[in-house]
């Protein structure tokens, strides 16, 4: 069993190509990243779910984008939730923990998709406003 972070872009990025996880600039992004490094455990991993891109791994290189599940329709989000889902499949086992740093969109047909494969969904920050967000992430340590 291992526990996998997920984080969802954000709409502030820098201009130039970067790692994944430093192209994301947003103070909600900065403070998401730091509790997952603070919390990660040997053997766990974290990803950022991209409007764009899907699953992406941290250190993969890619450039700005304008693209986010908010402005998409429940047609569209669907299509991108079965891509994550795919790519979710050849990481996942079951047990694992899923914890979601993200919206609702980002997580609305990922959930029961993971949860159908035997793993295990925590929403830390479910119903929290932004700024509520960026105080729990500032303070907690671990679920």
């Amino acid at each position: 069993m291992k526990t996998i972070y997920l984080i969802s872009c954000v709409a502030k990025k820098r201009a130039s190509e970067s790692p994944a996880e430093d192209l994301y600039c947003s103070a909600l992004f900065k403070k998401a990243r730091a509790y997952v490094l603070r919390n990660i455990q040997h053997g766990d991993e974290w990803f950022i779910l991209s409007a764009k891109y899907g699953l992406l791994k941290p250190e993969v290189v890619i450039g700005p984008y304008n693209e986010t599940l908010n402005n998409m329709g429940k047609a569209e989000r669907l299509h991108w939730a079965q891509k994550v889902l795919e790519e979710l499949r050849n990481v996942v086992h079951r047990d694992d923990v899923l914890v979601f740093l993200a919206g609702l969109k980002y997580r609305e047909f990922l959930e029961p998709g993971l949860l159908e494969l035997g793993c295990r969904v925590s929403v830390p920050m479910h119903g929290m406003g932004i700024g509520e967000q960026l105080k729990w992430l500032n303070h907690t340590r671990s679920l």
